[in-house]
């Protein structure tokens, strides 16, 4: 995903099981957010003291009442694109209820995404690059204070299947960290290595059409890439790959989740690196293996309450972040950024990581959770590994310690709507419900 945010996510990256990419499933129904932890310490150059770094708890959610979804089907299982699925037309855009500065935030990053928007062909079955054109060439020139009426004008709402969603959050962490090895700074920060090999399988059997692996060449072999296992004791030493150094293993592996990241030197200087490639292996959710031993305490199913266990537990929790073999390789990013899987830099509060097959990749989508802060407008200018499914959105939260906080706990649930452009449903075959008012704005 990508800034790139290959498993863009923050809890729910970690609870779920294996996926096969980075982002996650579901906590535990009703947990509370741990409270705030000690700060912990990470080295710094001020004689031979650390100063101390905070690890913010996840933010306590602001419940909210989702707005309904039109009466529909779940879409059946093996359901490969969101034509498949099911669409139905949703409530008038004018219905729902969304802020001016959200409206406007979601005009600029959906702006953004129009070149590539207009060009790319899009994998969920609904639109084709052409259709997208007449909204975004009025987007040039439309004033942010009236994003709300651009949007009105130019989509109409299209619910895909049942339109039950699920929510998490992304963030770009800022971790420790420095260009160069020395004390207290010895956690490699690996580029991505030349020996990983990519097979398209589809070449080979029209039933693997799609599908790919990743592996290394050894002797006459194609066998698996080393896992984090290897890659941890040292099967990549010597070969110069070691773009910069993390202080802490566990912040590096957290940073690897969400695929990209800042490191802060011990002369304040930052170094910014995102997804250059990953080993192939599937994606394990730690936090779904912690859970089911046991191991979480009520209160503690977040990202920062798996952090303080990992740490509190050097040894096994060594063991337990191997069990995700998982392994991904950084770059250095230069401009503005982080990147999302269009190659444009992603918005905070307005860009989401999405299923292309399912929301068009530039697409606008509309959420209405049981968390308030996750309603509103959102584009979709990224995916992720374990991001799956129709009405799946992982939303990006921007930096710093708020966006940490909020999107280290972020999973809501509630109802979802994309924004197609005006007439997509008709030419796709589909109607709106006769007798099915639409949802009203809320209070």
């Amino acid at each position: 995903m990508h800034m790139r945010i290959w498993g863009g996510v923050a809890l729910a990256a970690l609870l779920s099981a294996c996926s096969g990419g980075v982002v996650p499933h579901s906590v535990e129904p009703g947990y509370t957010p741990p409270a705030r932890e000690v700060p912990r310490s990470v080295p710094r150059e001020t004689g031979s003291v650390a100063e101390p770094h905070s690890n913010p708890a996840a933010r306590q959610p602001i419940p909210a009442t989702p707005l309904p979804a039109i009466p529909a089907a779940a879409a059946p299982a093996g359901t490969a694109t969101a034509k498949a699925a099911g669409l139905i037309a949703g409530p008038a855009f004018d219905s729902l209820p969304l802020g001016d500065d959200a409206a406007a935030r979601a005009l600029v990053a959906f702006r953004l995404s129009c070149p590539s928007l207009v060009r790319r062909t899009d994998t969920s079955g609904l639109t084709q690059g052409a259709d997208w054109q007449p909204a975004c060439d009025a987007a040039r020139s439309w004033p942010e204070r009236d994003a709300r009426g651009f949007f009105g004008r130019w989509f109409e709402t299209v619910q895909v299947a049942d339109g039950k969603a699920q929510a998490t959050g992304y963030y770009e962490p800022e971790i420790a960290g420095s260009r160069h090895r020395r004390p207290g700074y010895d956690v490699p920060v690996y580029a991505k290595p030349d020996d990983i090999i990519e097979v398209d399988l589809g070449q080979f059997s029209t039933d693997l059409k799609g599908k790919k692996i990743r592996g290394r060449v050894a002797g006459k072999m194609f066998v698996p890439y080393f896992d984090r296992k290897e890659i941890d004791g040292g099967a990549l030493n010597g070969r110069g790959l070691e773009i910069a150094y993390a202080a802490d293993p566990v912040e590096l592996f957290f940073l690897q989740i969400q695929g990209s990241g800042r490191l802060r030197g011990p002369d304040g200087q930052v170094m910014r690196i995102g997804f250059a490639g990953q080993n192939g292996r599937e994606y394990v959710g730690i936090g779904a293996l912690m859970r089911d031993r046991g191991l979480l305490q009520p209160g503690k199913a977040s990202m920062q309450g798996i952090m303080e266990y990992l740490r509190s537990h050097p040894e096994e929790g060594q063991a337990i972040m191997w069990e995700n073999k998982s392994y991904v390789f950084f770059q250095e990013l230069k401009g503005a950024g982080p990147n999302g899987s269009l190659g444009l830099p992603v918005t905070g509060q307005a860009s989401a990581a999405v299923d292309p097959k399912f929301i068009p990749l530039g697409a606008p989508v509309f959420l209405s959770m049981d968390r308030a802060e996750a309603n509103g407008l959102w584009i979709a200018q990224d995916t992720g590994g374990a991001i799956k499914g129709p009405n799946r959105v992982d939303t990006f939260w921007g930096a710093g310690d708020d966006a940490r906080a909020i999107a280290g706990g972020m999973n809501a649930r509630g109802t979802a709507w994309l924004l197609l452009p005006v007439g997509t449903l008709s030419k796709l075959g589909g109607a709106p419900i006769a007798g099915v008012p639409a949802p009203q704005r809320q209070r």
